[in-house]
């Protein structure tokens, strides 16, 4: 792997495309960086491909924690491509959030809904229209694996590439799990909230590392909408894209996080683990 740089304000690669972003996804992309660098560092290795800027692209990355959405904006953002992301609708709808979150052009997916396909066209259609990058996480929720490797994931990122003929780069990730514990599913009260921000000022204290690696594109050539299987092959060469760049950033955590997070559920199982 390259490494692109360690910390700093100064953009990573040419071609930066903030200008096509709405105004108040700047300043919440301003606002994100200033809030992971007080809380630890970054560092970037490999680059996003020159040749896709300016296009509809799709990010799969890995989904380590509370905090890593925060830390993948920042990393972006140095890298000169601030991302759109698929959110649930909760989030949009929230009150003062969903409005910033609507404005700045993130798109809108009803888990569990019955027209959850026809959210995948929609974001097809949306991304051909910005240009720009959208973020996805392929697993659907922070790992509860054991070792924190990416759980096995749904194919709604793969069939949005196969029938949208978007191409798909990979992000892998490691640290952010550090900064915030997974703490609970439903917040009722302080007892749920306690534990989060104790993790929080104790990573302020620490500094954790966050390690973020850009992927190289993922061959989907040979693949097509439509026919049986291509789903699933497109979904497990995303997936082990992101576990093959993930394997070095962890180089001395192969099995377990060494950071432990008695909060987050460990009832998953990783059909990407590597086998050692």
């Amino acid at each position: 792997m390259v490494a692109l740089r360690t910390d700093g304000e100064q953009s990573t690669r040419r071609g930066k495309t903030f200008g096509k972003s709405p105004l108040v996804w700047r300043a919440m992309v301003w606002i994100d960086r200033a809030l992971v660098r007080s809380v630890g560092r970054i560092e970037i290795t490999g680059e996003f491909p020159e040749e896709l800027r300016g296009r509809p692209v799709l990010v799969a990355a890995n989904h380590i924690g509370m905090f890593d959405p925060f830390v993948l904006i920042a990393a972006c953002a140095k890298a000169g491509f601030p991302p759109r992301f698929m959110l649930t609708a909760g989030l949009l709808d929230a009150p003062v959030l969903g409005y910033f979150l609507r404005k700045a052009g993130h798109l809108r997916v009803d888990r569990g809904k019955a027209h959850v396909a026809e959210a995948f066209h929609r974001a097809v259609d949306a991304l051909g229209e910005a240009r720009v990058p959208l973020l996805v996480y392929p697993e659907g929720r922070v790992s509860r694996e054991p070792g924190l490797w990416p759980e096995r994931g749904k194919t709604g990122v793969a069939r949005m590439a196969l029938g949208g003929n978007v191409p798909v780069v990979t992000i892998s990730q490691w640290g952010a799990h550090e900064a915030v514990y997974w703490g609970t599913e439903v917040v009722t009260g302080w007892r749920d909230v306690k534990p989060l921000l104790l993790s929080f000022f104790r990573a302020v204290r620490d500094r954790p590392v966050f390690r973020v690696h850009f992927g190289q594109q993922v061959d989907l050539s040979d693949l097509t909408d439509g026919k049986p299987g291509d789903a699933v092959r497109a979904h497990a060469r995303i997936m082990q894209a992101i576990t093959a760049d993930l394997v070095p950033l962890r180089s001395g955590e192969p099995d377990v996080p060494a950071f432990v997070d008695p909060t987050r559920p460990c009832d998953a199982k990783s059909p990407w683990r590597p086998v050692r």
